[in-house]
C-alpha cells in the first residue's frame, strides 16, 4: 500500500541554522530570532526544527521545503552558496520517510550542479519561489532552471517568496500569508497558465496554497479575455492552510485529481478531510477524497505514475 504524503513542511538542518547565524545582513539568525528584510523580527521555536521530535508526529512520507520567504535563492551567488549547500547536505542525513525539495540559486544558476543535486535519492523535486515566475516573461527567463527538473522527470513546487513590506511592524503576524503570499501564488499560476506549458510540455508542477485560489477566478478570467481551457493533468494544487470549503470549491473547477496534501508544518497543521457529515461536520468530504489527496495524487505528482 502506498504511504500518505505531505509534500510541504519546513525544518531547518543544524548546518543551515549555523550559516544563518554567521550572517549579519538579512536573512540571518540572532540566536533563534530571525531577521528578514522589511519584516519584524520573528522568534523561532527551536523544537520546530528538531528532526527526532518532528518525525514522531508523522506517519508517511514528508517532503521538506526550504523557506523561500527567506530569499536565499535570490541572494548573490557568493552569499547563497553556503546556505544552499547546507540545505542540500541535509539530504544525506534524512531517514527514509523524509525527502527534500532542492532549491536553485536564481542569480547565476548552475544547471549542471542542480542536475546532480536532483539525482540524490532523498531529493524529490525542485522548489522555486513564486516571485521568480510572477509574469510570463519571468517564467521564460526561469525556464532553463525548470527544464532541469523536467529532464530529471521530477516535479516543481512553487512556494511563496519574500514578502518584504516596510510597514510590516504595524501589521498583524498573519498579514503576509493572507496578502502577499496569496497574490504571489496567483500571479505565478497565471504566468504558468499564459506561458508555462508551451515552454515545458511535460513538467509536473504544483502550486502551494491552492495557487492562491487563482483557478476559482476562471469566470473573471473569461470576462477579461482569457480562458481556463482544458484541465492540465500535470498541474497540481497543494492544500496547506486551507480547509474543506476551499478544497471543495477548487475540486468543482479543476477536479479532484490535481489536489495534493501539504501542511506547511510547523506554521500550520494538516486538514482532516475524512470527517463525516454524520458527525455534524457540514464540510466533511469523505474517505475517498482523503485517499486521493493524501495518497494517490501526491504519488502521481512525484513519480508521474498512475493514480
Amino acid at each position: 500500500m502506498k504511504p500518505t504524503v505531505d509534500v510541504h513542511q519546513h525544518l531547518w538542518p543544524p548546518a543551515l541554522v549555523e550559516e544563518l547565524r554567521r550572517r549579519r545582513q538579512p536573512p540571518y539568525l540572532d540566536d533563534w530570532v530571525l531577521h528578514l528584510e522589511g519584516e519584524p523580527p520573528y522568534s523561532v521555536d527551536p523544537t520546530d526544527h528538531d528532526l527526532t521530535r518532528r518525525a514522531a508526529q508523522e506517519d508517511g512520507l514528508v517532503l521538506l521545503s526550504l523557506s523561500s520567504p527567506l530569499g536565499i535563492e535570490s541572494l548573490a551567488p557568493v552569499e547563497a552558496h553556503g546556505l544552499l549547500d547546507a540545505w542540500h547536505g541535509f539530504a544525506d542525513d534524512l531517514p527514509a520517510d523524509y525527502g527534500l525539495w532542492a532549491a536553485p540559486s536564481l542569480v547565476e544558476p548552475d544547471l549542471d550542479s542542480l542536475a546532480k543535486t536532483l539525482a540524490h535519492d532523498r531529493v524529490h523535486g525542485l522548489q522555486v519561489p513564486a516571485t521568480a515566475l510572477a509574469t510570463p516573461s519571468a517564467l521564460e527567463a526561469l525556464a532553463p532552471v525548470l527544464e532541469t527538473a523536467q529532464q530529471a522527470d521530477l516535479p516543481v513546487l512553487v512556494h511563496p517568496g519574500p514578502a518584504a513590506d516596510p510597514t510590516a511592524a504595524d501589521l498583524p503576524s498573519w498579514w503576509p500569508a493572507l496578502t502577499s503570499y496569496v497574490a504571489q501564488q496567483s500571479a505565478a499560476w497565471h504566468a504558468w497558465h499564459a506561458a508555462g506549458r508551451s515552454l515545458l510540455p511535460t513538467l509536473r508542477i504544483a502550486f502551494v496554497g491552492l495557487a492562491g485560489l487563482a483557478p476559482l477566478h476562471h469566470e473573471r478570467l473569461a470576462q477579461r479575455g482569457g480562458n481556463l481551457g482544458a484541465i492540465d493533468r500535470h498541474v497540481y494544487y497543494e492544500t496547506s492552510s486551507y480547509g474543506t470549503q476551499a478544497i471543495d470549491a477548487m475540486s468543482r473547477v479543476v477536479g479532484v485529481d490535481p489536489l495534493v496534501s501539504g501542511s506547511d508544518r510547523p506554521y500550520a497543521e494538516p486538514t482532516d478531510l475524512g470527517r463525516s457529515r454524520a458527525r455534524g461536520d457540514r464540510w466533511g468530504l469523505g474517505e475517498a477524497l482523503s485517499r486521493a489527496i493524501f495518497v494517490n495524487n501526491p504519488h502521481h505528482l512525484l513519480t508521474g505514475g498512475d493514480r
